[in-house]
C-alpha cells in the first residue's frame, strides 16, 4: 500500500510537526514513535503521562430500545444489566466460536457506544448492521470523531485540569465531559496496563484538545512503537496477532469475558455465534491455550517462533514478543499445547537455528495499576 493511498486521522499535521515518524498501520498513516523514542515513550507513559492518537479504531452508536438485546445476540457477554455510565470489554464471535473482533461497549444512557479495532472496523460495522439492522439503529462515528487515550500515574491530575469530574470516574465508567467547551465521550480505561482515559472527541475539536493536553508538563506524545511494548507487559491481547478468527475465547484465555449470564448455567445462556462449541471447551479443555512467557536469555522472541519442547517436538508458537523497558528484560505471549502451560513449565522458541528456554508465566508482566477507588 502507498502513503498516497492511506488514511489519516485528523491529528496528522501535528504528528508531523511533533516530528513523528510515520508509519502504515491498519490502513493508517500512523506514528510509530516522536523524537524522545519508543524506549523514553515507554518509560515515560509508566511514570507520568502519554497522549496516544487512537483515532483509526472505529467508533459506533447503537440506538432503540432493543439494542442491548440485540447486540447480545453476537457478544458472550451481559449487555442488558450493563449499567448506564459503565463500559465492558467484549468480543465478536464466529459460529466455530473464533474471535472475529474485541471491542469495548459502554451504556451511555440513551445508546450503546462501541470502539472496534481499526484493522476490523468496516468489517465490524458490516456484521452490526447485518444482523441488527432489524433491531436497532447502527450509526458510525468514523469520519465523525476522533480517540485521544491519555495514560499513565498523572493522567488523571492532567485531564482534571480541563474538567474535575474525571478525577471522579473509576476504572470502566464512561460519561459524558465538557472539555474547553465541547462535548466528549469520556471512559475511565486504556490499553497500557495504567490508569488512564480513553476520550472521543468531535473531529474538529481534536487538534485543539490534543494541543491543550500536550501543553501540559507530565504529557509527551506517544507512539504506536511504545503502545505495543506497554500493552505486551501488561499482557493485553492485539487483535490479528494474539487471537483471529480461528481462537476461541478460552483458548486465548479470555474466558473470563464471558459474563456469567451468558454462561452455560447462566441465567441467558448462549444465544451469541459458537456457544456451543465454547461451552464444550470450558468443561472439556482446549488442546493449546495462549500463556505469557519469560526468555532466561537476554534475547528478543519475537511473534511467528516456534515453541518446541526438550525433545525439540513442535508444541506450539509466538503471538507477540518484545523487549520489555519496565523489566529491563524480553517478554512474550504465545500459544503451547495444554500439557505444557502451567506455570513454570519450561519451553523453547526457535530463534535463527538456536533454542531459546523460556519459562510459562503470569500475565500481566507489570503489575496493572487500573484506578478502581
Amino acid at each position: 500500500m502507498t502513503t498516497e493511498t492511506l488514511a489519516r486521522t485528523p491529528l496528522h499535521a501535528l504528528h508531523l510537526e511533533l516530528g513523528a515518524k510515520m508509519v502504515p498501520f491498519a490502513g493508517y498513516e500512523m506514528p510509530v514513535q516522536y523524537p524522545l523514542g519508543v524506549l523514553k515513550e515507554h518509560l515515560h507513559t509508566r511514570a507520568q503521562a502519554g497522549l496516544f492518537d487512537v483515532s483509526h479504531m472505529g467508533q459506533i452508536r447503537l440506538h432503540g430500545a432493543s439494542a442491548a438485546a440485540a447486540l447480545e445476540s453476537l457478544v458472550p457477554v451481559d449487555i442488558l444489566d450493563l449499567p448506564a455510565g459503565q463500559q465492558r470489554y467484549a468480543l465478536f464471535t464466529n459460529e466455530q466460536g473464533g474471535i472475529l473482533d474485541d471491542l469495548m461497549v459502554a451504556n451511555a444512557g440513551d445508546h450503546l457506544f462501541l470502539v472496534v479495532n481499526a484493522a476490523c472496523k468496516a468489517q465490524d460495522l458490516e456484521h452490526l448492521r447485518r444482523h441488527l439492522g432489524e433491531r436497532c439503529e447502527v450509526e458510525s462515528l468514523f469520519d465523525s470523531r476522533a480517540l485521544l487515550a491519555l495514560q499513565g500515574p498523572a493522567a488523571a491530575e492532567v485531564l482534571g485540569r480541563l474538567a474535575p469530574q474525571a478525577k471522579q470516574l473509576t476504572f470502566m465508567q464512561f460519561t459524558t465531559l465538557e472539555l474547553l467547551g465541547v462535548e466528549c465521550y469520556v471512559s475511565r480505561s486504556g490499553y497500557t496496563g495504567e490508569d488512564g482515559y480513553e476520550i472521543s472527541v468531535p473531529v474538529e475539536q481534536a487538534e485543539a484538545l490534543a494541543r491543550a493536553l500536550l501543553a501540559e508538563p507530565e504529557v509527551q506524545p506517544i507512539g504506536l512503537g511504545a503502545r505495543d511494548s506497554l500493552r505486551l507487559e501488561a499482557g493485553l491481547c492485539l487483535y490479528g496477532h494474539d487471537m483471529d478468527s480461528t481462537i476461541t475465547p478460552v483458548e486465548a484465555s479470555l474466558a473470563w469475558a464471558i459474563s456469567k449470564a451468558r454462561r452455560a448455567d447462566g441465567a441467558r445462556a448462549g444465544g451469541f455465534p459458537g456457544a456451543e462449541r465454547i461451552f464444550a471447551q470450558q468443561r472439556d479443555g482446549v488442546a493449546s491455550k495462549r500463556v505469557g512467557l519469560l526468555p532466561q536469555e537476554r534475547v528478543p522472541v519475537r511473534e511467528g517462533a516456534e515453541i518446541v519442547d526438550a525433545e525439540g517436538a513442535l508444541i506450539g508458537r509466538v503471538t507477540s514478543g518484545g523487549f520489555a523497558p519496565s523489566l529491563g528484560a524480553p517478554v512474550a505471549m504465545g500459544y503451547v499445547a495444554s500439557a505444557h502451560g502451567a506455570l513454570d513449565s519450561q519451553v523453547f522458541a526457535v530463534v535463527r537455528g538456536k533454542r531459546v528456554p523460556m519459562k510459562v508465566a503470569k500475565t500481566p508482566f507489570v503489575p496493572q495499576r487500573y484506578y478502581r477507588g
